[in-house]
């Protein structure tokens, strides 16, 4: 009677708790049983392994063999404990030394004929690995994605038997090393965008202190056109925040590709998106638009179109940056720091406002169409404008207009300041910051109070009015919120109450 203990993780969220593969063999008859609650695709494991390893040349023993995924309360899902059991196997027969499994974790699907396929989550992975001071085996086509966890070990292999040769010490699996290069994506340029002066200094505003924004306009007036170049005046990603925003995708289904390092996300799901598209979830919870979103930018174009209870999903998160996935059996929480971007159309015609003088709606159908937009749902958006078709003028005027290397470069320097200051943007200073870092001079004062009484501000909204003065006085290079800043900001309140 053997016993063998070979370490793996599984997922919960972005995180990956450790998974002890323990291999049992006994006597009986011959028998394979996987326990510790597997789902479907880890009861596989049982014909991937036996073939692999029979195409090995190793022997698959004829015994009652019980393979236990320890905790047994954590769900195991995914093919990724292929190689764990199938070395245990080996050590508990004694094919191969049990010595040499120890300061090694191992996670791979196995093909039939015994060569590693890369899984999902390599970098969740190799960064609980490099906590626990282990080296981590994995298959060669997640190096690169594994890798991006400094100061972790990565041993990468094409095929079992070339592990079972760096377990036994006859030859020895090359440790991955890969510089990490941040990603230039090539952005649109503002200096595209005819006209629009006023919508490209509140999104100014809005990158300078990760501020949400919803524009209202006609068709063909830019909106879509603004939110395509609104990442290219972002700051660059930290070190912490790419390495988040590569921890959640290297979860998701689609992966994520080590070329794309440091570079901001920007997802636009269409309107007809369900809430587990945007939310996240499935049997498997796994990270939705919003959480695919960290650190990046979230553009939801036609708003209204979208189902009210998608849109009310999104309450939560843009309060508290997370978002937790509960079912049956598992939990799962993943980060949704997202920055909201948001169109939507005046009218259900489009056309409200137009000088063409084409809308037909009646007062009803305005105010039921943006209706859909929900009361506490539009408080929660920092920055609300609207977006005129451009004049003539504008259009047929030579030359191009302010490019966004020049708008980036005011965005950087106001959140260096904001950095240096509190630490976070503005858009994320808790009410107890607001008191500290958002102090105006008397004539501001006035304003702000006259403002909250005038246009019955919400405590969040007024809170949400002080965060965007501030970036205004920060691209200003003011250290204190004038009356100038605070009457910007509460320009870009007036729209509150259309919802």
């Amino acid at each position: 009677m053997s016993v063998a203990t070979v370490a793996s993780r599984a997922l919960a969220g972005i995180d990956a708790p450790e998974v002890s593969v323990e291999v049992h063999l006994g006597p009986g008859l011959p028998a394979f049983h996987i326990v510790g609650l597997p789902d479907a695709e880890v009861r596989e494991a049982r014909d991937r392994v036996r073939a692999a390893l029979n195409h090995a040349h190793f022997e698959f023993p004829a015994r009652r063999m019980t393979v236990n995924l320890a905790p047994a309360e954590l769900p195991k899902d995914s093919t990724r404990f292929d190689l764990p059991i199938a070395l245990g196997i080996l050590a508990a027969s004694g094919q191969v030394c049990a010595q040499g499994l120890a300061a090694h974790e191992f996670a791979g699907e196995l093909s039939l004929t015994g060569e590693l396929r890369p899984v999902r989550g390599a970098l969740a992975m190799a960064l609980s690995a490099r906590s626990a001071g282990r080296a981590f085996v994995l298959p060669e086509g997640n190096a690169p994605q594994a890798a991006l966890a400094q100061g972790a070990r990565i041993l990468p292999a094409r095929t079992l038997l070339e592990v079972v040769a760096h377990v036994a010490g006859e030859n020895r699996l090359a440790e991955f090393a890969q510089d990490r290069q941040g990603s230039f994506a090539a952005y649109p340029d503002f200096s595209d965008v005819k006209g629009q002066q006023q919508v490209k200094r509140a999104l100014e505003v809005a990158a300078a202190g990760s501020h949400s924004v919803l524009m209202l306009g006609p068709p063909g007036t830019g909106k879509s056109m603004l939110a395509a170049r609104f990442p290219g005046i972002l700051p660059a990603l930290s070190e912490d925040e790419a390495l988040e925003v590569a921890a959640v995708h290297s979860v998701s289904t689609a992966g994520f590709d080590a070329s794309r390092w440091g570079e901001r996300p920007f997802r636009a799901p269409h309107h007809s998106a369900s809430g587990p598209a945007l939310v996240g979830g499935g049997n498997l919870p796994r990270p939705g638009e919003i959480s695919l979103a960290h650190h990046g930018v979230l553009f939801l174009d036609e708003l209204p179109e979208f189902n009210r209870d998608v849109l009310e999903a999104l309450r939560e998160p843009l309060e508290c940056g997370k978002v937790s996935i509960a079912r049956a059996a598992r939990q799962a929480q993943f980060p949704a720091r997202f920055q909201l971007i948001a169109a939507m159309n005046p009218c259900p015609c489009g056309h409200c406002g137009d000088r063409s003088g084409r809308c037909r709606c009646t007062p009803e159908r305005i105010a039921r169409y943006r209706g859909r937009i929900s009361g506490p749902l539009a408080d929660r958006i920092d920055i609300k404008l609207e977006v005129p078709a451009p004049r003539d003028a504008e259009l047929l005027a030579p030359g191009l207009g302010e490019g966004s290397q020049a708008i980036k470069s005011r965005v950087e320097k106001a959140r260096e300041a904001q950095i240096a200051r509190q630490g976070k943007p503005n858009g994320l200073l808790a009410p107890r910051d607001i008191e500290r870092v958002c102090g105006t001079d008397r004539e501001g004062d006035q304003l702000l109070r006259h403002a909250l009484a005038r246009l019955l501000l919400s405590a969040r909204a007024y809170h949400r009015v002080l965060r965007v003065a501030r970036s205004i006085a920060d691209l200003a290079g003011a250290t204190t919120i004038a009356a100038e800043h605070v009457a910007e900001a509460i320009q870009y309140r007036r729209l509150d109450a259309s919802f």
